[in-house]
C-alpha cells in the first residue's frame, strides 16, 4: 500500500493525474431521435459530436440516437445500451415522434419512466430533456404531453434539461424547410442552450 501511495503522490506531483475528473473516461449516452441524430447532415455537424469535441479525452459521448425513434423504441433498447456502454450519464431526449402521432401521454410517460428507472438502476446519472410539440395538436393534448417531463423529473429526482430549440424556431436559418429539424448552423446553439444544465452533471463525484 505504501508503494501505491508513493506512486500516486508522484503522479500527482508530475501533473499526470487530474483531480477535477475521475481517473477513468466517463461515458455519456445520448438516447434520442432525429433532433440528436444530425438529421440530413454529417454526424460530425450535430450537437452531440460537438459535445464530444468540447469534452475531449476525459469523456466519451455515445450517440445512440435514431431518426424516427419513439419512447417505446428506447424502452426496448435501453437494456442492451446499458450493457454495451456502461454509461456514467444518460441523456434522454425523446418524445417528439410520439407527440406528433398524438400517442397517449400516459404511455409516453410509462416508456420514459422505464428508461429512467433502468438507467438509475445501472448506477448512471440520468437527465431528461423537456420536449415541446406544435400547438396545432390542440391545447389540451399539448398541456398533457408537456407535463409528462417535469412530473417525471420530480418523481425520479433527476435533472430536467431545457428544450434546446426553444429560442431557435423563429430565427432565420435555424430550422430546415420542414419546420421541425434544426439546420447545421443551429447545432452549436443547441449545445450552448444545454451546456449550463449539462456541465454540472459531467463533474466527477
Amino acid at each position: 500500500m505504501k508503494t501505491v501511495s508513493r506512486l500516486l503522490y508522484l503522479l500527482l506531483a508530475l501533473g499526470l493525474v487530474h483531480t477535477a475528473f475521475p481517473l477513468y473516461a466517463s461515458t455519456v449516452l445520448v438516447i434520442g431521435d432525429s433532433l440528436s441524430d444530425a438529421y440530413s447532415m454529417p454526424r460530425e455537424a450535430g450537437w452531440a459530436h460537438l459535445l464530444s469535441e468540447r469534452l475531449g479525452e476525459d469523456h466519451e459521448v455515445v450517440n445512440a440516437s435514431i431518426s424516427g425513434e419513439t419512447t417505446a423504441g428506447a424502452a426496448s433498447r435501453i437494456d442492451h445500451l446499458l450493457a454495451d456502454y456502461h454509461p456514467d450519464l444518460v441523456l434522454i431526449i425523446l418524445g417528439g415522434n410520439d407527440g406528433l402521432r398524438a400517442l397517449s401521454p400516459r404511455q409516453i410517460r410509462d416508456n420514459l419512466a422505464a428508461v429512467v428507472e433502468k438507467g438509475k438502476a445501472a448506477g448512471a446519472k440520468v437527465a431528461l430533456m423537456q420536449i415541446r410539440i406544435p400547438p396545432n395538436l390542440g391545447p389540451a393534448y399539448v398541456r398533457r404531453f408537456e407535463a409528462v417531463y417535469p412530473d417525471l423529473a420530480d418523481e425520479f429526482d433527476i435533472e430536467l434539461l431545457p428544450f434546446f430549440l426553444d429560442d431557435l424556431f423563429d430565427r432565420p436559418g435555424m430550422m430546415m424547410a420542414d419546420g421541425i429539424h434544426p439546420t447545421p448552423e443551429a447545432q452549436p446553439k443547441m449545445l450552448e442552450r444545454l451546456w449550463p444544465a449539462l456541465k454540472p452533471l459531467l463533474q466527477s463525484d
